[in-house]
C-alpha cells in the first residue's frame, strides 16, 4: 500500500489529527504509510500529513490528467483561469489555475467560476450568469439534488453512483446519514441519535452487569460470614478418634472456605466490577461530548439553510420585480422607467450574489458536519468494539475466579476426604481402651 497513489473522495480540513493533511475533494495524494486505526500518512504538494483512510480510494495506476483539447468538438471555449482534464472514470475535470478549485460537470463548462464569491461550492451550471440576472429565454434545468430537514443529498431520479466509504463492512460511516421516524411515525430522529441510542443503551446494560457483579460480590461475603459462623460451633466437638480428627478437619475446612469466598468477592470487586464501572463513566462523558458536537454542527446547518431560504425568495422577489418593471417599459416608454429598470436589476444581481454567498456557506457547514459524521461515527464504531472486547474480558475473569474458587474449595475439603478414608473403627477402640481400660482380668468361678 506504501507508495500508492489515492484520490479524495472528500475534502479534509486536517483538524481532527494533530498532523492532519489538508486537503479538497478530487486531489491525488502519494500514501506513504498505513497504521491500524484507519489513519494514514500521506504527502500532497510535498506537504506531509495524515487523513482517515475511508476519505480516499486507492488507484490502481496513476491518473492521466492530460488537458483537453479546446477544439475538440463538443468543447466551448473556458473563461480565463479554467483548465480541463478527464479523469480515469471518463468524466470531464475542470481547475481553475488562480483559487485551485476543482470540480465535475458533464455539460461542458467549469464547475465554478475565478470572478464570483465562494467559488468552490457553487452548484454545477451550466449557466456562467449570476442566479440574479435575467435572460430572454430560461433553459429547464434537471433537478439533481433533494434537501431533506435541512441536509442536501442526490436526486433518487438523478442520483449518481455512490461508493461506500467501507465496503462490506457493514461500517456505521455508512448507513447513518437519513433522518428516521419513530415507531408512531410522528417525529424523526437524526441518523446519529440512532447510534447515539444505541450507544447509551450499551452503556445502561453494562451498568447493569457491574450490578450484577454487585449483587454477586454479596452473596459470597454473605456465604463466607455465614460458613465463618458455622465453623465455630462446638456441637460434636467431643468426639474421639480418627473419626473425631476428621470431624474437627471437616469443620476447619468451613472456616478456609469462608476465608476463599472472601477473596473471591474482593477481587470480582477490583477486577470485575470496579473495571466496568470506571470503562462506564468514561464511555458517557465521550458520548455526551460527540452528542454536543454532532448537533451544534447540524444546528449550524440548520441555520445555512434557513439563510439559503430566505436569500432565495428574496431573489424572487427581486426577478418579479424586475419582470414587472420590464413590462411597464414595454407598454410606456420613459427614463424614469428605464432607471427603475436599472435599480431593479441592480437590486437582482444583488440578490443573486447574495444566495450564491449563503449557498456557499450553507455548503460548508454541510461539508463540515459530513467530514465531523465520519469521525464521529468512526469513534463511536471504534468505542462499541472496545466496550464489547472489554465486557468480554471481564466476565472471562469473573468465569476464571469461580474456577480457582472451586478448585480451592476442593482443596479444602480434600483433607477431609483423606482423613475420612483412614476412619479405622478397630484402631479408635484399641486407643480409647488402652486409654481408659480398668482391668483385663476376667472373673473366674468361685472355689468351695
Amino acid at each position: 500500500m506504501s507508495g500508492s497513489l489515492c484520490k479524495s473522495l472528500y475534502g479534509f480540513s486536517g483538524e481532527q489529527h494533530q498532523h492532519g493533511l489538508r486537503f479538497e475533494a478530487g486531489e491525488i495524494i502519494k500514501v506513504l504509510q498505513v497504521a491500524d486505526g484507519g489513519w494514514w500518512e500521506g504527502e500532497r504538494d510535498g506537504v506531509r500529513g495524515w487523513f482517515p483512510a475511508s476519505y480516499v480510494q486507492i488507484l490502481e495506476k496513476p491518473v492521466s490528467v492530460s488537458p483537453l483539447p479546446e477544439d475538440e468538438p463538443g468543447n466551448s471555449p473556458l473563461p480565463e483561469g479554467w483548465q480541463s482534464y478527464m479523469s480515469p472514470q471518463g468524466r470531464q475535470y475542470y481547475v481553475n489555475t488562480f483559487t485551485k478549485v476543482n470540480g465535475y460537470h458533464t455539460s461542458g463548462s467549469p464547475l465554478h467560476q475565478p470572478d464570483q464569491p465562494h467559488p468552490s461550492l457553487r452548484k454545477p451550471s451550466s449557466d456562467l450568469q449570476s442566479p440574479g440576472s435575467t435572460s430572454p429565454s430560461k433553459k429547464q434545468i434537471k433537478e439533481t439534488t433533494l434537501t431533506v430537514n435541512c441536509v442536501t443529498f442526490p436526486h433518487p431520479n438523478t442520483m449518481p453512483e455512490q461508493e461506500l466509504l467501507k465496503p462490506g463492512e457493514w461500517s456505521y460511516c455508512d448507513y447513518f446519514w437519513d433522518d428516521k421516524k419513530d415507531p408512531q411515525g410522528n417525529t424523526s430522529v437524526t441518523g446519529f441519535e440512532v447510534l447515539l441510542q444505541k450507544q447509551l443503551k450499551g452503556k445502561q446494560m453494562q451498568k447493569e452487569m457491574a450490578e450484577f457483579i454487585r449483587e454477586r460480590i454479596k452473596i459470597e461475603e454473605e456465604y463466607a460470614k455465614s460458613l465463618s459462623k458455622l465453623s465455630q460451633i462446638s456441637l460434636a466437638a467431643q468426639e474421639e478418634g480418627t473419626l473425631g480428627e476428621a470431624w474437627a478437619q471437616l469443620k476447619k475446612s468451613l472456616a478456609d472456605e469462608a476465608e476463599v469466598h472472601l477473596k473471591f468477592s474482593s477481587k470480582l470487586q477490583s477486577e470485575v466490577e470496579k473495571p466496568l464501572l470506571t470503562f462506564r463513566d468514561n464511555f458517557k462523558k465521550d458520548m455526551k461530548k460527540f452528542d454536543h458536537h454532532i448537533t451544534d454542527l447540524r444546528k449550524q446547518l440548520a441555520s445555512r439553510y434557513a439563510a439559503v431560504e430566505k436569500a432565495r425568495k428574496a431573489l424572487t422577489d427581486r426577478q418579479k420585480d424586475l419582470e414587472m418593471k420590464t413590462q411597464q417599459l414595454e407598454i410606456k416608454l420613459s427614463n424614469k422607467t428605464e432607471e427603475d429598470i436599472k435599480k431593479a436589476r441592480r437590486k437582482s444581481t444583488q440578490a443573486g450574489d447574495e444566495l450564491m454567498r449563503c449557498v456557499d456557506l450553507y455548503n460548508q457547514a454541510q461539508s463540515k458536519w459530513f467530514e465531523e459524521m465520519v469521525t464521529t461515527t468512526l469513534e463511536l464504531e471504534r468505542l462499541e468494539v472496545e466496550r464489547v472486547e472489554m465486557i468480554r474480558q471481564h466476565l472471562c475473569q469473573y468465569t476464571q475466579l469461580r474456577h480457582e474458587t472451586d478448585m480451592f474449595n476442593q482443596s479444602t475439603v480434600e483433607t477431609v476426604d483423606q482423613l475420612l478414608q483412614k476412619v479405622e473403627p478397630a484402631k479408635d477402640r484399641e486407643l480409647w481402651v488402652k486409654e481408659h481400660k480398668t482391668g483385663d482380668i476376667r472373673p473366674v468361678d468361685m472355689d468351695i
